[in-house]
């Protein structure tokens, strides 16, 4: 019987094996899954064509300066290196807007282990936005036991589900090489999440994980809070709209005790979790005694200005908080003008704030900008999707016209029209290609994920 953590026995064929007599899987999931195992047993390996090399991210320049290679190139290269290249991020990425494409399934997924089992080159693996489904968490599973180089693994949004997370976590158990790993989207649910809590008990390599929108219950939730009071190695984690019912806004208050605890964590998100004033006073009881956490990220909530006077008041005495995204909540001008405050005269460690879209009107607006001429280690600020007077388009553009706001660190730009001042959007902010790349231009610039560039935790190569 095989299970996630072990070695699934096959010899070095042409064609995948049958199905494991046993695969995990639960009784609805367990046919499909061993179902499509054995029949590619039968139908033999999948074309090459289906992995569609003109996708493939192009290697970093080695040493010796080597350019990147074309499609065709590309795959001699991964198949007979030449010495040069080092640390390649391959991308097949299935959302190409520029590029018509063919989704790879769980069943493609198999070439791409054969060719990556033992490539020394291949550091990253990028396969967001595909059909892998349970199927391809298998080979995913098999990928991360053999495969000794690779240290990131993007698998967003790939139809896989409770079963497919399983194998994945157990693969994990073993693992000391992977570094970063994004299952954003799919939805692992409570059953996956509790796989991936029980594999940060074993786990001594992770160091950054998203499982954001996985559709976690509560039960997960509590359990990676629970890990994360032991674990050592995990740097950020992200855990967006988990499956909550209820008002007591539980989660906080277990990852509150955590924050207690724990003194390695420097990134976390917590967008969708229903907090509101009793939670962010639970998260900022724990940010007295935390001296590490340096990227808090609770958007997307129901805090008010309420929130506000005990986040005010822990930024008086907190020296590592750098970045915070308030973003989509409703701490209006009130909550605006505590924060102002603290930052102008008593906080010098942030240097990042999103208020984007909390109905703060001109007075919160300009307390904000105000702030910044007396700080000068607040440095980026975004305020898009609030109430905007004459008042606060001045003010923002004189801080940009005399260079203590860099256009790169806002999402506004000032303009003029008949004399008078406006503000237009700018794409900056946070996390701005959180969840879609632009169709030209860079997909990381700083200017766009200034959170990931300000605090870098598990950057991929």
């Amino acid at each position: 019987m095989w299970t996630g953590g072990e070695e699934a026995p096959w010899t070095e064929s042409q064609s995948p094996p049958p199905a494991p007599a046993a695969t995990p899987a639960s009784a609805d999931g367990r046919g499909k899954l061993q179902g499509v195992l054995r029949r590619r047993g039968e139908l033999g390996p999948v074309p090459p064509s289906r992995l569609r090399p003109e996708l493939w991210g192009a290697p970093k320049r080695g040493r010796k300066g080597s350019p990147s290679p074309s499609s065709g190139a590309a795959l001699r290269a991964i198949g007979c290196p030449d010495g040069r290249l080092e640390r390649i991020t391959l991308n097949i990425a299935g959302n190409s807007r520029l590029t018509p494409v063919e989704r790879v399934t769980g069943e493609d997924f198999w070439i791409l282990y054969r060719i990556l089992k033992k490539n020394p080159y291949i550091t990253g693996l990028d396969v967001r936005y595909n059909l892998l489904s349970d199927v391809g968490a298998y080979y995913a599973a098999r990928l991360l036991q053999k495969q000794p180089y690779l240290i990131y693994l993007n698998l967003m949004f790939n139809d896989i589900g409770p079963e497919g997370g399983e194998l994945i976590a157990k693969a994990l158990h073993k693992n000391k090489i992977l570094k970063h790993l994004k299952m954003t989207g799919n939805k692992i649910e409570n059953k996956g999440g509790m796989c991936f809590a029980a594999m940060l008990q074993i786990n001594s390599s992770l160091e950054k994980l998203d499982l954001g929108d996985c559709d976690l219950g509560m039960q997960s939730v509590i359990a990676f809070a629970t890990v994360l009071t032991q674990n050592q190695t995990i740097k950020g984690i992200n855990l967006n709209r988990p499956l909550l019912y209820g008002e007591q806004e539980e989660s906080t208050v277990h990852l509150g005790h955590m924050l207690k605890e724990n003194h390695c964590l420097v990134e976390l998100h917590m967008c969708k979790h229903q907090i509101k004033t009793d939670g962010i006073r639970q998260l900022c009881d724990a940010l007295y005694l935390n001296r590490s956490l340096r990227y808090l990220d609770v958007s997307c909530n129901k805090i008010t200005h309420d929130g506000m006077v005990y986040l005010a008041d822990v930024l008086k005495s907190n020296t590592t908080l750098e970045v915070i995204d308030l973003s989509f909540n409703r701490i209006e001008n009130a909550g605006a003008n505590y924060l102002s405050e603290t930052l102008a005269s008593h906080n010098r460690s942030l240097k990042a704030l999103s208020v984007v879209s909390n109905n703060i009107e001109g007075e919160g607006l300009v307390a904000l900008s105000q702030s910044m001429k007396t700080n000068p280690t607040f440095s980026n600020i975004y305020i898009w999707g609030n109430k905007f007077d004459e008042a606060t388009c001045v003010a923002y553009s004189d801080l940009i016209q005399t260079g203590r706001l860099k256009p790169d660190n806002t999402d506004v730009e000032p303009f003029v029209v008949d004399g008078r001042v406006y503000l237009a959007e700018v794409s900056n902010g946070l996390k701005k290609h959180y969840y879609w790349t632009p169709t030209y231009g860079g997909a990381c610039s700083d200017s766009s994920n200034a959170g990931f560039t300000l605090v870098p935790v598990g950057q991929h190569l």
